[in-house]
């Protein structure tokens, strides 16, 4: 409760008069049966006059309406508190995950926590607002219930001392056997929202390989694990209606068997009996109410149990407790002393092994090397997209840690190996280097990145909307658009992780001669597979399996290193070809 009373406080007053207005309501209830038993007593004895009946009638009317004042006004406050409830958690789990590492977020998996933060969300407001409407309505009409009944007739409750038992241990045995079921069911979910994320996103790799009946196949195996959790789970709903049914209305003609006899040997007025049986009805209804709730909430307890696995998450690349946040990147040196690195930790080979390498400030670094020999990894170590397991990384003679993540980051422009845009314009998308940069900077980043030629050419130029993902442009406009989008931060350091791969040499090369006239004091690492990329890089690094093979120049390497040298020809070769 004490995690929750922070989604409480702000909301307190509908979290107090949801409940309240719900009293309202059992009141007017426990008093409705009794007025309408004396009616029929009276009715039945002769002495009921026409200004009697329509004194009756005025105090039913009141009754009615206060009751459907407490009613709506219970509705509407325990709606506005659960959704209010449900936007507030649903805002601290965005917020957490935003903190999450790479290594935090593979941990759930992308589909799993879009379904915690929405369907584990829902199932918690759908319970809060459940439990204002019934926690205390339900109790109120039970108590109350029990007291009006022993009250008019202390030998017909014997009836009902004997059937709640049974309800209540059948309601136990419901929602035992419910809570699993329903924690099975989330599981379900999150399965079948990876598949369907996984199929939307790489829909084009989908059609290119004639795969649609495949994904079809696939989806359809889940949607129907799917489908036969929730039938298991629903099937303990399904039964509790009919059962607690059968225990009521068995219970109302033990009550009508017993009272007749009642009537007719020991003067039980009609009226007393119909009360009677009325109010029986709404303590056994109040115990269906509170079935109900306890197995709503055994559902919400596996969401609730799954959103606190994403909030009590620690990430692990954070701020050191004591960091400066005043320190910032000035020039852009970089030095890697003896750093190593696992992605599993308790694996044996390591992604990184012994790595040292300084990089001096405003210089260009190309970094070569075969597919998987830990080229991204490395650069990564420098944002603290991961953290190092042994060795430590600098950057201006500082170690990173001591950055805070924002000013290290700020001070870093990195365009990735999948190019990423968002939905919306061109410029909204490159404003995300700079949200205060100017339609000239814009341009000017982009005439840099060999962007602003074809974004010319569109109709509506930088207000060209684009589609999720940039699917409307093609693979080369999209790397140009976030090495401008890079170029808008005005990085000290500026890391291009294989991204002008899908440019051709002429558009290349036009790129290169901008970063080195138009931002000569930005530190530029540039990882690449064509040696075109890193040739005129004042170093190349080359790696393989993880280690560094070689540093030198492009001449140097050619001399003097062996897997440069064969990668050079390799693709002097294709071209020659």
């Amino acid at each position: 409760m004490k995690r929750w009373m922070k989604y409480i406080k702000p909301y307190l007053k509908s979290f107090i008069l949801g409940p309240c207005g719900m009293i309202i309501e059992v009141i007017g209830e426990m008093f409705m049966p009794l007025i309408l038993g004396m009616i029929i007593n009276e009715g039945y004895e002769g002495t009921l006059t026409v200004g009697k009946s329509i004194a009756y009638a005025s105090i039913l009317v009141v009754i009615v309406l206060i009751m459907m004042l407490g009613g709506v006004a219970g509705a509407y406050y325990g709606s506005k508190a659960s959704v209010n409830f449900a936007a507030d958690l649903r805002r601290d789990v965005y917020v957490k995950i935003q903190k999450y590492s790479f290594s935090n977020i593979d941990k759930f998996s992308a589909s799993s926590l879009v379904t915690r933060m929405t369907n584990d969300v829902t199932q918690l407001q759908n319970f809060v607002n459940m439990l204002l409407r019934m926690a205390l309505r339900s109790p109120c009409m039970f108590i109350g219930g029990i007291i009006m009944a022993i009250t008019l007739r202390p030998s017909l409750s014997v009836v009902l001392a004997i059937t709640m038992p049974m309800m209540l241990f059948v309601i136990f045995m419901l929602i035992r056997l419910g809570m699993p079921r329903f924690a099975t069911l989330q599981k379900k979910v999150d399965k079948l929202n990876s598949t369907v994320r996984e199929n939307v996103t790489n829909v084009r790799v989908v059609k290119s390989f004639v795969r649609e009946d495949y994904e079809i196949n696939k989806f359809e195996a889940d949607n129907a694990g799917l489908k036969e959790s929730n039938v298991n789970a629903v099937k303990v709903m399904i039964y509790m209606g009919p059962v607690m049914n059968l225990f009521m209305y068995a219970s109302i003609i033990a009550i009508i068997w017993l009272g007749h006899g009642e009537v007719l040997n020991f003067g039980m007025p009609v009226g007393d009996l119909s009360a009677f049986i009325t109010y029986a009805t709404q303590i056994l209804s109040s115990l269906m109410m509170v079935s109900f709730l306890l197995m709503t909430s055994s559902r919400a307890m596996a969401s609730a149990k799954r959103i606190c696995e994403v909030l009590d998450e620690v990430p692990d690349i954070q701020d050191i407790k004591d960091v400066n946040r005043d320190l910032k990147i000035n020039a852009g040196e970089i030095e890697f002393r003896n750093v190593s690195f696992r992605y599993y930790k308790n694996s044996e080979e390591a992604v990184l092994e012994n790595i040292n390498l300084k990089i001096p400030a405003g210089a260009t670094v190309g970094v070569i090397g075969s597919t998987g020999c830990g080229k991204t990894t490395l650069v990564s170590m420098i944002p603290r997209l991961y953290d190092v397991d042994e060795g430590e990384v600098f950057v201006d003679g500082v170690n990173v840690k001591d950055y805070s993540l924002v000013n290290l980051r700020d001070g870093i422009g990195i365009v990735l190996q999948k190019n990423l845009l968002f939905a919306g314009s061109i410029a909204d998308n490159l404003r995300w280097g700079d949200m205060e940069a100017t339609d000239e900077e814009i341009v000017k980043m982009s005439k840099y990145a060999a962007a602003d030629k074809f974004v010319s050419n569109f109709k509506d130029k930088y207000d060209t909307e684009l589609d999720k993902g940039g699917t409307n442009l093609s693979g080369g406009q999209k790397q140009r658009l976030c090495i401008a989008r890079a170029l808008l931060k005005k990085p000290k350091i500026l890391i291009l992780d294989d991204s002008t791969s899908a440019v051709d040499t002429a558009t290349e090369a036009q790129i290169r001669e901008a970063f080195k006239n138009e931002i000569p004091d930005c530190t530029k690492i540039i990882i690449a597979q064509r040696i075109s990329s890193v040739k005129e890089a004042d170093t190349i690094v080359v790696m393989n399996d993880g280690k560094i093979t070689g540093i030198g120049t492009h001449s140097e390497l050619l001399e003097n290193n062996s897997e440069y040298s064969e990668i050079f020809y390799s693709q002097m070769d294709k071209k020659e070809a």
